[in-house]
């Protein structure tokens, strides 16, 4: 009999958006898996902490994560290696992802490694695309609206182009791209629609008006949000 291994998303960052679903596997997994920084403490990990029991098998899958560096596949090859030893015993897996695991979420290089050998289960967690509508009070689309995801790290014609063609759109990945994605919205006419988020639901959230918005820098956790009619419903 082999273990299964168990995706969870763990949300955004605050507690108590967790699932109860992932709440009630980490109470009883033997062993937990997370992704987490080459030094220092994991985000997955601290959202989930209330729910780990003390005797609990604790796998760090360290990692750079700059984002010019990510995916590493010899940290995925390794840690799924692992993970598999742990499964072919009998023991369950669960592996804690920030937000969903399959927006854009690290789980799924694991998936694609365990899955063609193992029992894999995957738990939805609430993204940051909804933690973000959440915290800015703009609702991402209605009716027959069409809503786009669009990393800020495209060029500057392939944003306007995605811009043009959509009628809602939610730009991830802003960090340090956010002078020149302001520069976009503002040439499109656009600026005065967007709303800023950066760090949802966490201590440290921050959100406003992208036009009132007065850093030239952004987390990596931050997050612009626009809509062409300026807001759902209108």
């Amino acid at each position: 009999m082999t273990g299964t291994a168990i995706g969870i998303g763990v949300g955004p960052g605050d507690p108590e958006l967790m699932t109860l679903k992932g709440a009630r596997i980490l109470a009883s997994v033997p062993i937990v898996a997370y992704p987490a920084p080459e030094t220092g403490d994991s985000l997955a990990r601290r959202i989930a902490a209330a729910h780990l029991p003390k005797d609990t098998t604790e796998i760090a899958i360290r990692m750079p994560l700059s984002s010019n560096r990510f995916p590493v596949e010899a940290v995925y090859d390794r840690a799924a290696e692992e993970i598999g030893l742990h499964l072919g015993a009998g023991r369950d897996v669960a592996i804690l992802c920030e937000g969903d695991p399959f927006f854009y979420g690290s789980f799924m290089y694991l998936f694609a490694r365990l899955s063609e050998q193992w029992p894999v289960e995957v738990v939805p967690g609430v993204s940051s695309l909804t933690a973000c509508a959440a915290v800015s009070r703009k609702p991402l689309a209605a009716l027959n609206d069409v809503l786009t995801v669009i990393p800020a790290t495209l060029p500057d014609d392939v944003l306007r182009e995605r811009l043009a063609a959509t009628d809602a759109a939610a730009i991830i990945k802003v960090g340090r791209h956010l002078p020149r994605i302001r520069a976009v919205l503002d040439n499109m006419g656009l600026a005065d629609s967007a709303e800023y988020i950066e760090h949802a639901t966490m201590a440290d959230e921050n959100h406003s008006p992208l036009t009132e918005l007065e850093d030239a820098k952004a987390p990596y956790f931050s997050m612009i949000l626009v809509h062409r009619r300026g807001a759902a419903w209108a």
